[in-house]
């Protein structure tokens, strides 16, 4: 959770975050994509080019047609089709990890910690398994090296607004907290994977963290087998359902839900996190403005983190859909020695929650406790 003087960094626009003293040297950043393979993420290549004390020094794609334009795109000084190669040759100090597609996440970040770099920002989905979730934090520890994920909702003032307040009691007590994907094609096991992670991310902040999980899946209505386990598309490893129900016990007692169904997208509704408490509803809509309503009494009303009913700051868009605000963390968390505000400790836990309902599958359908004995993928 962002301790209170961050988050008033965040609100207040302080020079922390948003307007930090360029540094003597611009700190060099190396973009890495793959054409065809994620491309470069949510627009995690770009948002350097907005922070006056960062340089983009290199980009690497395998693709040639795509590395060429993303150079210039990018203003990039060089570029490589191995990101290995760039690492050696262009030193960078911050590497961009872009592509949406999560198979190679762990292997260059942590080809980045051993070449020497300082900071990573890295595209969500974090990594496949807990596996490589393991062994990208043991590394961060070991090398020092400072690592945020680009959820980008964490970094919305209004969420520690509301954190504060639902722990102060001021909609009553939190009696559960649901999350949803978007329910579109991917409904189910895709849906779970690739947005699932983002309501998962915020939902925590409300419960604290999950100790066992205990989920239903079905495939076309019917309970589903191990004849429907198949691969994912974007990387993500073996998958299975085109619906899922997961139920999770937390520390605080609080209920944690997740549900996703294949073709109940509606755009009206949003994908994202209610919490639900005695007197209010609270609704997040991942990656809309405002993020926050309260629904009391059938009336919805914005949350902002200045106040009830008030406008958000006109530049939040950028703060947090254009990864402002992340990259402004995580630039002060390399400055400070703390971890960012999505570190990878944050990021191990929402693949946690990811995985938790395919090894509740992979274990007939019972709950299981968490953290997961097995970190490898529990369908492979």
């Amino acid at each position: 959770m962002m301790h209170r003087r961050r988050f008033l960094a965040l609100a207040a626009g302080s020079p922390a975050l948003l307007s930090a003293a360029p540094s003597p040297a611009p700190i060099r950043v190396a973009v890495v994509g793959h054409t065809g393979k994620g491309n470069y993420g949510h627009g995690l290549d770009a948002v350097w080019l907005k922070v006056p004390e960062t340089r983009i020094v290199a980009v690497s794609d395998p693709d040639l047609a795509g590395r060429k334009v993303a150079e210039v795109r990018l203003q990039a000084a060089e570029s490589f089709a191995d990101h290995v190669e760039m690492f050696r040759k262009a030193r960078p100090e911050v590497v961009a990890v872009c592509p949406r597609h999560i198979d190679a996440h762990a292997e260059i970040i942590l080809a980045a910690i051993e070449a020497g770099v300082k900071g990573l920002y890295v595209e969500k989905p974090f990594v496949r398994t807990l596996e490589e979730a393991d062994a990208v934090v043991a590394a961060c520890k070991s090398k020092g090296v400072r690592l945020a994920i680009a959820h980008r909702n964490r970094y919305h003032p209004a969420l520690e607004l509301a954190v504060k307040l639902a722990a102060a009691g001021e909609w009553g007590a939190v009696r559960e907290v649901r999350v949803r994907g978007k329910q579109d094609q991917r409904g189910g096991g895709l849906d779970l994977w690739v947005l699932g992670g983002h309501g998962f991310n915020l939902a925590t902040q409300f419960t604290g963290p999950a100790i066992s999980c205990q989920a239903v899946i079905l495939q076309e209505g019917r309970p589903a087998t191990r004849a429907d386990v198949r691969e994912g598309d974007e990387g993500v490893g073996r998958i299975v359902g085109d619906e899922i129900h997961a139920k999770y016990e937390t520390k605080s007692g609080i209920p944690l839900h997740f549900d996703s169904k294949k073709g109940l997208w509606d755009k009206k509704e949003g994908f994202g996190v209610r919490v639900v408490c005695e007197k209010a509803t609270l609704d997040l809509r991942v990656d809309e403005e405002p993020l926050i309503h309260v629904v009391r009494d059938g009336e919805r009303t914005p949350l902002s983190s200045g106040t009830f009913g008030v406008s958000e700051r006109q530049d939040i868009r950028d703060l947090v859909a254009g990864h402002l605000g992340a990259v402004r963390d995580l630039l002060d968390a390399m400055r400070t020695g703390r971890e960012p505000l999505c570190g990878p400790e944050a990021g191990r836990e929402t693949i946690e929650l990811i995985t938790a309902p395919f090894a509740s599958f992979a274990a007939g359908g019972a709950k299981i406790a968490l953290p997961l004995v097995r970190r490898s993928h529990p369908l492979a």
